[in-house]
């Protein structure tokens, strides 16, 4: 869907993206990670030309970017950025609203996308239609910016540092919303961020930049059994790279079948770090294992999740 071919963006002579190659698929979710200054940002903005790349070619579904108009090109990409960029005096319906009204859309049809997608990220349309940004929360915000990206059903999704300035808890419920969308739509998602835990938690793959250039890039838990080198290995976890792997993969991937054991159960959705937390709280090495209507499944055991060595 999208592929960088040897592309290159300087700055006064010094690079700040040096001669990248990657190809993105449809339907993935891909966070580009870097330290500050790792040309993540500048990769992002090139694909939908707020910044023109110098060297290489970039293409999007087969075809050169440069041979769109850019306003052409950012309809067909949904963008949504940290400082939210909402317009103070419309009230959020409009704001949502935005790029279906430039393409003409009839009027009926913009007001169910609206409340459609109001809903889908918990914004009740008959509260939120009529408000305006400066009577919501800083989460509310964010949200009404990730509708208004996406409200013209654009074939990927931008998003630069889209939840860095929000609470750590508002920044947990967003991304889980996004989660969410990215498995109920199936879109492409590209995403830059600085927190490696955001891009774990998030991402199907995980593209690490520094100084511009590629470093590693492969599905997170690829990254962290196999790290390219030791600072690849340091920035994506270090000493904690065994409890983060332990977070991508679910106690179903290790229960039992059919075994039988006494104790409060532990829902198969459940994380591996999740469920190691409930080994030593319980003090405990063995657990039943439920679905989500609550119907056995097996057993889990403490002595799966730790390596034998």
């Amino acid at each position: 869907m999208i592929e960088l071919h040897e592309v290159g963006k300087s700055y006064g002579g010094v690079p700040a993206v040096d001669g990248l190659s990657l190809r993105i698929e449809a339907g993935e979710f891909v966070a580009l990670v870097g330290a500050s200054g790792s040309g993540k940002s500048t990769t992002l903005k090139m694909i939908n030309r707020l910044v023109e790349h110098d060297r290489g070619r970039i293409l999007f579904q087969g075809e050169e970017i440069r041979s769109f108009q850019p306003e052409v090109l950012r309809r067909r990409m949904g963008y949504a950025i940290q400082s939210i960029g909402l317009f103070p005096h419309w009230t959020v319906a409009r704001n949502v609203a935005t790029v279906p009204e430039l393409l003409g859309w009839p009027r009926a049809r913009i007001d169910t996308r609206v409340d459609e997608l109001l809903t889908l990220l918990g914004l009740a349309p008959a509260s939120f239609r009529q408000r305006y940004p400066q009577q919501l929360s800083g989460g509310q915000q964010q949200r009404v910016g990730v509708a208004r990206a996406l409200a013209a059903d654009p074939e990927v999704l931008l998003m630069d540092e889209p939840f860095g300035a929000l609470d750590p808890i508002t920044r947990l419920t967003l991304q889980d919303e996004l989660a969410r969308i990215h498995r109920t739509s199936g879109k492409t998602i590209v995403l830059v961020t600085h927190d490696i835990d955001e891009a774990l938690r998030l991402a199907t793959r995980i593209v690490l930049l520094d100084h511009g250039r590629l470093l590693q890039a492969g599905t997170p838990a690829q990254l962290l059994e196999q790290p390219a080198n030791p600072w690849v290995a340091d920035f994506i976890g270090g000493a904690d790279r065994g409890l983060k792997l332990l977070a991508l993969r679910t106690v179903a991937d290790h229960t039992r079948p059919g075994e039988q054991v006494e104790g409060v159960p532990l829902v198969a959705t459940l994380n591996l770090r999740e469920a190691m937390s409930a080994f030593v709280a319980r003090r405990v090495d063995r657990l039943p294992v439920v679905d989500a209507e609550g119907r056995p499944l097996g057993a889990i055991h403490l002595a799966d999740l730790v390596p034998q060595s």
